[in-house]
């Protein structure tokens, strides 16, 4: 009785090895933890100039901890360290890597065919009377199997740019959060020497309305202008402050990490602007949400393909299997019979034709067409606004630097001279003083206009855009020290 059991499960199997065969060189490669993140290395490398990583063993998050300590701990960082810690370091950036792994299990998974069922019977209560097996296969899952292992080839692809966009959002986000920061603490710096000459100015005021030279109004004018500078300098140091914690959330940093500077000033204008003569075709090239959206109409149309070879027929089950009957014979013994079973299983579409799952899917895919020539504008029309922004906070920064700077500068100098030579009384020149002050702001918020738009019109070419941490007032910082903050 063993034997013939042994015989059955053989003869019932057969199916299922015959449909498990498959070759394993695709299936290696999809299968391999890292696939498809030497994409996404190869496009943020080539735009950030940084490296990033996938961490996928505890031994490597170590390894990555120790540098970023290395790199950061009690340093002053420049840009280019604050966008390669973040890279590093950025938990939310490892959890967007994960969307890569998970659509190479879905193109992994489509390789495979669909597991068997195995059906094994008796019929009536005598275990040794009649014995059924069958092995159930999709047919229909085998025929289609080519066009839904394209399918997810096609989203797989689109993962990988979707990783390698948010890295890139990322290292604009890091970049800007930089500016900010060391924009802050240089408006800081400076406003912390004008509350000094205001608070000079003020206590001159208050000796000279004592001996009756000074009106008190005038004394009022200065203690009021000292009282406004404590509270902008009070205010910068709080912006000053968040501004460096947007900077450590985006780095991903927390406990002793945190101990780390940022430099007083941020760097000088160029000497020149960037000349971009053909904007719009550099940013269709390289724009990475163009090529997810190429890829969504791609694999949408073959999704519509997909669905145009099951519009007829959606489930289709081919039953191979063997029936073992033994029965008692008249002389008294045993007689056994094997018989071969096949029989095939579908659905009958009286009522569902697939006309309305055709339909779906045409509008799917004209809507992504329309979708994706709209982008196509979008990114024409970003391209060059933000190339726009860019030259022209470049030539504003530079007029307050060569020509509005300079002149304040001159008439405070001219002022004291002409106050040593007693022509121009003490508040005349403190006048003189604050005017300058307020160019010179002006001129700090212009050249941090500047260097968004520069990294704003990075992303305008390449992607990762989507910050709104654009231009307006600058923010102010905390108190200036000599390596930073």
């Amino acid at each position: 009785m063993t034997r013939r059991f042994l015989t059955i499960a053989t003869l019932v199997a057969i199916p299922l090895i015959a449909a498990g065969c498959t070759t394993n060189g695709a299936i290696d490669s999809i299968s391999d933890p890292m696939a498809g993140f030497t994409t996404v290395v190869a496009r943020a490398e080539s735009v950030t100039g940084k490296r990033t990583v996938w961490v996928q063993s505890s031994e490597e998050a170590r390894g990555i901890s120790q540098r970023v300590k290395s790199l950061v701990q009690r340093k002053t960082i420049g840009p280019d360290v604050a966008v390669q810690v973040a890279l590093l370091n950025n938990k939310g950036l490892q959890a967007a890597y994960a969307e890569i792994g998970l659509a190479a299990a879905d193109v992994w998974q489509e390789t495979m065919l669909v597991n068997p069922t195995i059906s094994v019977g008796m019929i009536g209560v005598d275990p040794v009377r009649t014995i059924e097996g069958a092995v159930v296969s999709n047919i229909l899952a085998l025929a289609t199997r080519e066009r839904r292992v394209a399918v997810a080839d096609a989203r797989f692809r689109q993962a990988q740019l979707r990783a390698a966009e948010e890295t890139l959002r990322l290292a604009a986000d890091t970049r800007r959060a930089w500016i900010n920061a060391v924009s802050a603490w240089e408006s800081v710096s400076y406003l912390n020497q004008a509350q000094a000459a205001a608070d000079a100015a003020s206590e001159l005021a208050q000796k000279l309305g004592e001996t009756g030279a000074f009106t008190k109004t005038g004394q009022a004018r200065e203690h009021v202008f000292y009282a406004e500078i404590v509270g902008q300098a009070a205010e910068a140091r709080l912006a000053a402050r968040t501004a460096k914690e947007e900077l450590t959330r985006l780095m991903g940093l927390w406990g002793p990490d945190v101990d780390y500077s940022v430099p007083n000033t941020l760097p000088a204008l160029p000497k020149g602007a960037k000349a971009k003569r053909a904007i719009e075709a550099e940013a269709l090239k390289n724009r990475v949400d163009l090529e997810i959206a190429k890829l969504e109409l791609e694999a949408l149309a073959k999704s519509y393909g997909l669905t145009d070879a099951t519009r007829y027929v959606s489930d289709l089950e081919l039953l191979s299997g063997v029936e073992v009957e033994r029965e008692e014979s008249e002389e008294g013994g045993t007689e056994t019979s094997v018989a071969p079973t096949l029989e095939l299983e579908f659905v009958i579409p009286i009522f569902d034709t697939g006309k309305a799952r055709m339909r779906k899917a045409e509008l799917a895919y004209m809507q992504a067409a329309n979708q994706m020539a709209e982008k196509a504008v979008n990114i024409r029309s970003e391209a060059r606004s933000a190339y726009d922004a860019y030259r022209s906070t470049y030539d504003i920064a530079r007029h307050y630097r060569n020509s509005v700077v300079p002149l304040r500068t001159k008439i405070e100098a001219e002022s004291l001279l002409t106050y040593n030579g007693m022509i121009t009384n003490t508040f005349e020149l403190l006048a003189d003083t604050r005017a300058k002050i307020s160019s010179i702001m002006l001129s700090l918020n212009a050249k941090r206009n500047f260097w968004l738009a520069d990294v704003n019109l990075g992303t305008a070419i390449h992607g990762g855009g989507g910050s709104s941490s654009g231009g307006g007032e600058a923010p102010a910082a905390a108190e200036a020290g000599a390596e930073g903050h």
